[in-house]
């Protein structure tokens, strides 16, 4: 089971009472309001300082921009394709909340002056019920709706722009990026639902701007149940631990498989991606998975490399040379069968391999070596020899680990 709720006031993309909502109640909370100023809305987005929930945290304000001063028709997608086997808040949002992200795409098309919306996922009850939401409210915008396979790749920008065009849901070279070339190529603006959800909330409630824009959607799984929160800007990850019973925990990987491994200190960690990023992680997708004192480091470090290397795409070569070497040095030493020369290995990697490949999947699986032995030299050590209960037994590939049921 995985438990949603918000710590906020009031609800704003976790409302209550919960469940699937309808059009009627949708209206009622000042949704689908006109818009006769786009250019004002987009004012209100810069200065609240949203940015993309998709993972890379980039200025919404920017991306809107660029795309709307781009010469030609344009094209607004919402990306639903949460590819991190721990998130679960897009397809939480497109089953429960498909108003909101329809209207969120609605007003992008407006600021962006488009004349084409999609809505990309592969999961069957979003689908059905982003259907259903088309069906009670029909747009002047038309928005299809495009199928993928959930891969851990697929809702990659550019990958999202391949599969539109009716090919393969593979991550492609840049330049260009979407924003200059996208779909049809038109200038495209990709945006992930929960950006275009928090843009619907912010035009209905321009009072609440600053904390709209902060807050957050964390998906919190570990060893006890999962929850789906929405949290205020600067939450400390010890506030989440206690609130789901990860309080104990010595490890968390952070922003899906994205952000990296933490240790001690991991505790006083602000919910904050400037922060996280100056400690060497990153907030990703918002996904947090706690290990306890039963659990092994290396066993979860073994585990997310080893599916990122089984997800890779195979494009880049370096991406397949140096997510397998990562996946095999990491679960040699997790055996105790690794030479002497794997750490250095480990390090060397960690450090020259991010930015190679033509998507974020390779830099995961070298900040998760990197902040292993940063955080966790100690467990490195102890692991010269076999015995480790968790680390026992082959890794699978699967993420099963980190999955997370979508509520």
């Amino acid at each position: 089971m995985t438990a949603v709720f918000s710590l906020l006031p009031e609800g704003v993309l976790v409302p209550s009472p919960s469940g699937a909502e309808d059009l009627s109640r949708y209206l009622a909370r000042g949704g689908y309001a006109p818009l006769p100023a786009p250019d004002r809305l987009l004012d209100l987005i810069d200065a609240a300082g949203l940015r993309g929930r998709g993972g890379a945290g980039f200025p919404a304000a920017v991306k809107l921009r660029a795309v709307r001063d781009a010469p030609g028709p344009h094209v607004v997608v919402a990306n639903g394709e949460e590819g991190e086997p721990g998130s679960v808040k897009d397809r939480w949002l497109l089953r429960h909340r498909p108003h909101a992200v329809l209207d969120g795409l609605r007003l992008a098309a407006a600021v962006t002056r488009a004349g084409r919306g999609c809505v990309y996922l592969s999961d069957d009850l979003a689908e059905q019920a982003v259907r259903r939401a088309l069906a009670e409210r029909p747009s002047d915008l038309r928005v299809d709706v495009v199928r993928t396979e959930h891969t851990y790749v697929a809702g990659e920008e550019t990958a999202v722009v391949r599969r539109i065009d009716g090919g393969p849901a593979l991550p492609a070279a840049k330049p260009p990026r979407p924003f200059e070339s996208g779909v049809g190529g038109a200038p495209t603006l990709v945006a992930n639902v929960e950006t275009l959800a928090r843009i619907a909330v912010m035009h209905a409630r321009p009072d609440a701007t600053a904390l709209v824009a902060g807050a957050h959607l964390v998906t919190l799984s570990g060893a006890a149940d999962a929850a789906l929160v929405e949290v205020p800007a600067g939450t400390h990850l010890k506030v989440l631990a206690d609130l789901c019973g990860y309080g104990r925990a010595e490890a968390v990987l952070l922003g899906g498989l994205f952000g990296g491994l933490y240790g001690e200190g991991w505790t006083d960690l602000p919910l904050d991606q400037d922060h996280l990023r100056t400690v060497g992680g990153a907030l990703g997708c918002g996904a947090l998975h706690f290990a306890g004192p039963d659990d092994c480091p290396l066993a979860v470090a073994v585990e997310a490399v080893a599916y990122l290397a089984a997800q890779s795409a195979r494009q880049c070569g370096v991406c397949v040379s140096g997510t397998g070497a990562l996946a095999r040095t990491l679960a040699a030493v997790a055996r105790g069968e690794a030479g002497h020369d794997a750490v250095g290995k480990l390090r060397r990697w960690s450090e020259q391999l991010p930015g190679r490949g033509a998507c974020g999947l390779l830099d995961a699986a070298a900040r998760i070596a990197g902040t292993l032995l940063t955080h966790f030299p100690d467990r490195i050590d102890t692991h010269r020899r076999p015995g480790c209960p968790a680390c026992e037994g082959a890794a699978p590939e699967d993420g099963r680990r980190f999955t997370v049921p979508v509520p």
